[in-house]
């Protein structure tokens, strides 16, 4: 059955918010024609979710904010996001407020900018690679992001730099009726290595809203990219996250994702094998509460000889929560002795709480290895009670439960203020 809602946008307008942000003309083009898409593609049917009952069309308007002077301004619960000196991007509803770039960086060929400036700047970069992984027309929510993304970033790494400290990027909004709508778009050249984390939060409550953020990573031949991603949205807000990357000979990923919202949820992060010996790693934790409704993709598609994915996803879900989580292992013919793994595993902690773990496996070569795991259940009550035996409360024994269960993933996490904050938000959502 097919998905019938609205289409928020025309092709008219979505061209004319281009030109009036001084926008080259192959991005207004690009805009129109996928505005003009979105009219006849529909939303994306995830799997046991009925997303046609969420409140898809509440983009939000446009709005350029005020640039920051220094992060002094920034409220406290965004600041306490931003850790260091070093590369660091914040947008402010639909723009960026504040920008900075080491010299030492720059002076490498390093380019780390919003992707509206990148676009004018750095054309050739940008136009090659824009909409290459995730296409504008595969389906409404695709196109409509195409239309309407605004600020983002750009992060180009040129060959053979190897880059220690982390880049970051903070995306927050305190007006739902402000768009929201971010597109990060990360290209790292021959044997270049890099660290990019970014945080989104919303700041108070106010009007449904929709948060809409893409991210495409280019990885070429020897390239190591890790990427992490750690979503705090308000339960006015619907989270539509697409994550995709295509890995070229040797290339490396890891994706690290913390979907810790307090509203419905659709995210789906895919990697592309592409190349030889490629290889991708990815970890997703979240914790679902009151009557959230999430569904939770992550996917390997297999192409290259002798490549390599890993993907683990641990899920708590409280109340009146259901989490839909599908691991997809693809591994097409012609790949041979790849590898691909998965784990899925959920902890329910209501009886009304509803967790379905879907690993699948689809194999087109028989020269590979594959495999998948995948578990639902309660807090054991005798470890619970084992726990007890032993001096401590009831409410403690739990909580140490649920810290062991998420445990294999937030401590394999290679970077230490992404782990540190993980766990604080984690700490913070199991005791709401």
């Amino acid at each position: 059955m097919s998905t019938q809602l609205g289409n928020p946008v025309e092709r008219e307008f979505a061209e004319e918010l281009s030109r009036s942000k001084g926008e080259p003309a192959w991005l207004t083009s690009l805009r129109g024609e996928a505005a003009e898409l979105a009219a006849s593609l529909e939303w994306p049917k995830p799997e046991k979710i009925r997303i046609d009952r969420w409140n898809l069309t509440a983009f939000g308007q446009y709005s350029k904010p005020q640039a920051f002077s220094s992060e002094s301004e920034l409220p406290e619960a965004a600041a306490s996001l931003v850790s260091g000196t070093g590369a660091l991007l914040v947008q402010r509803g639909s723009g960026i407020v504040l920008h900075r770039l080491p010299e030492e960086l720059s002076a490498k060929g390093v380019i780390f900018t919003d992707l509206e400036t990148a676009a004018a700047e750095h054309p050739e970069l940008v136009q090659k690679y824009l909409f290459k992984a995730i296409q504008k027309d595969e389906n409404k929510l695709t196109a409509l992001h195409a239309a309407l993304w605004n600020g983002g970033v750009f992060l180009y790494v040129p060959k053979d730099v190897e880059i220690e400290l982390p880049l970051q990027a903070l995306f927050y909004n305190d007006d739902a009726n402000v768009a929201f709508a971010p597109h990060i778009l990360i290209v790292a050249e021959r044997h270049s290595r890099v660290t990019y984390v970014d945080n989104a939060l919303t700041i108070g409550g106010g009007a449904d809203a929709v948060h809409h953020s893409m991210i495409e990573v280019f990885a070429e031949a020897g390239a190591k990219v890790d990427v992490a991603s750690i979503h705090q949205l308000g339960g006015n807000v619907i989270d539509m996250t697409i994550r995709r990357a295509v890995l070229e000979n040797d290339a490396r990923i890891q994706w690290v994702i913390g979907d810790l919202n307090d509203g419905n949820v659709l995210s789906d992060t895919l990697s592309v094998l592409k190349g030889n010996g490629s290889s991708s790693d990815a970890a997703v934790v979240t914790i679902g509460a009151g009557k959230q409704r999430m569904s939770l993709t992550t996917g390997a598609k297999h192409f290259g000889l002798n490549s390599d994915s890993n993907m683990v996803t641990r899920a708590v879900m409280k109340e009146e929560s259901t989490a839909i989580i599908n691991g997809i292992t693809k591994i097409e013919k012609g790949a041979t002795k790849a590898n691909g793994v998965q784990t899925e595993k959920v902890l329910m902690l209501s009886p009304k709480a509803r967790g379905d773990a879907n690993p699948i496996l689809l194999i087109d070569e028989d020269d590979v290895t594959a495999g998948h795991a995948a578990s639902v259940g309660q807090v054991n009550p005798e470890q619970v009670y084992y726990l007890m035996s032993r001096g401590i409360s009831k409410h403690e024994a739990e909580r140490l439960i649920i810290y062991g269960f998420l445990a294999p993933v937030v401590t394999e996490i290679p970077i230490d203020t992404v782990r540190e904050q993980l766990q604080q938000l984690l700490e913070r959502k199991l005791e709401v």
